[in-house]
């Protein structure tokens, strides 16, 4: 049997493998590795599959200084500004999505945080989308407290998505206006106010095959069930505008050795989708098993109904995936 064969035997078994076991892992022959995810995946999940639509519900002039933002302050980007839209404009958009088969939709701000003001706005724009729609709703709001975490949750809200980025070793070179544990303690706090997690990074950032195995561990460690993985999309005016686009085969790899770590996990392709020529055809037979479909915050990506032929095709069935 080849290495990648044991390790999927032992995870269907019902075992989990170590972090030793997937650094060698991430060396093996790719093709053998996605295969056997794939299989990993068809066992704990099935052929259910997560679509999400997401808003850039407040844009631009970000404290933060993540070197891969358009919508930071620190960086000269041509990245449109504007403050907290309306309940009607946020419900606007959710309409549309879910009379196109989308059955998940996320509100997404910059900032590191939401004042209480801006919170309670989100919370009325999630009682009017529950009550004029039948999507669910999640929220990327940045750092809240729990007190507000438990509002938005009264509201409606059913998921919570803060990328951990990458792994706590790399994060310094990636953000220096919060910390790893920032991430980490506003994620335990949505998780104590009942809200499941949706958490990933982004890759091809620097990052190490290290520091991409780190991260999916710190994942598991937090009980994360949806994963995404972004591919970084370089964007003039960012720190990281002239690093070399990751590899599509490179990102196989990250999503088939993810799907080892987190086997009944939602692993989600997400930003720099639009960069993969096939759509993420391949990724979505090497382990992946949910998307982002339409626009990402201030990138282009894959039309909502080429992605619903698309996932048909593959015989995936769309819903809203629990925790």
């Amino acid at each position: 049997m080849s290495y990648a064969e044991i390790l999927a035997s032992k995870v269907i078994g019902g075992g989990k493998i170590s972090k030793e076991e997937a650094m060698k892992l991430y060396s093996e022959p790719l093709e053998e590795i996605c295969a056997k995810a794939d299989e990993i995946r068809k066992h704990f999940c099935a052929d259910r599959f997560d679509v999400c639509t997401i808003i850039n519900g407040k844009s631009g002039r970000c404290s933060e200084d993540c070197k891969f933002c358009a919508q930071s302050a620190h960086h000269k980007t041509n990245t449109e500004s504007y403050p907290l839209l309306s309940p009607d404009e946020l419900t606007e958009k959710a309409k549309r999505d879910f009379s196109k088969g989308v059955a998940h939709y996320g509100i997404v701000t910059s900032g590191r945080n939401l004042s209480d003001e801006e919170v309670d706005r989100v919370c009325e724009a999630v009682r009017k989308i529950k009550a004029e729609t039948g999507i669910s709703v999640c929220v990327s709001l940045g750092l809240l407290t729990e007190e507000q975490y438990r509002k938005l949750k009264e509201a409606g809200v059913v998921r919570v998505h803060n990328n951990l980025e990458t792994s706590e070793k790399f994060f310094p070179n990636v953000c220096t206006t919060h910390k790893f544990s920032d991430k980490v303690k506003a994620i335990k706090a949505a998780q104590r106010a009942g809200l499941p997690i949706c958490s990933g990074g982004i890759m091809g950032i620097g990052e190490s095959v290290e520091d991409r195995v780190d991260m999916a561990f710190s994942l598991r460690e937090l009980g994360v069930k949806n994963v995404p993985v972004n591919m970084l999309n370089p964007i003039a005016g960012t720190p990281l505008a002239l690093r070399q686009v990751l590899g599509e085969d490179e990102l196989r790899r990250i999503i088939a050795v993810y799907r080892f770590i987190l086997p009944d996990a939602f692993i989600r392709l997400a930003g720099g989708r639009g960069l993969l020529e096939d759509m993420g055809r391949e990724c979505f037979e090497s382990g992946a098993n949910a998307s982002i479909s339409g626009n990402m915050l201030t990138t282009s990506g894959f039309s909502v109904e080429s992605d619903m032929k698309l996932f048909d095709e593959l015989g995936f069935r769309i819903e809203y995936c629990d925790d």
